[in-house]
């Protein structure tokens, strides 16, 4: 219905999640949607923060680690593993990670933790790029 848009030459696309992986469907697909825009040659970086930072964990699983207790369980961090693979960049609030009683080196390989008040500043710095910004919010 809409053209296969492609990025034109030093377009970003900005995501921020704050929603509990497994149980924020609007978070996974928020993932999907920044993985697209990077094979279609955006710049795209993804900014976990509050709840989101569940999802860049690495000892999630049931009944260990890297299982899926249910289907979809881990669709979030398998997501975000596919999305730096490709070259995305995913950052992770510190404050959000010790709320949730995560540690930095509990972190998917590639994930960078970032201070809290960088939330705001990477939104400026991305909204002064012109990029595109997909904002999700779930309690």
């Amino acid at each position: 219905m809409f053209p296969d848009f492609q990025a034109e030459n030093g377009e970003s696309y900005f995501t921020l999640i704050h929603g509990i992986p497994h149980e924020s469907s609007v978070s996974f697909v928020a993932i999907l949607q920044a993985t697209r825009a990077l094979r279609k040659g955006f710049e795209s970086a993804i900014y976990l923060y509050g709840p989101g930072t569940l999802a860049a964990s690495a000892n999630r699983g049931f009944p260990t680690t890297g299982d899926s207790g249910f289907p979809g369980e881990l669709n979030t961090n398998n997501s975000l593993e596919t999305f730096i693979k490709e070259g995305g960049t995913v950052y992770c609030c510190r404050f959000g990670l010790a709320l949730h009683g995560i540690r930095e080196e509990d972190l998917i390989e590639g994930v960078i933790p970032a201070h809290p008040l960088d939330v705001q500043d990477a939104l400026i710095y991305y909204a002064r790029k012109g990029a595109i910004i997909n904002s999700t919010y779930n309690l």
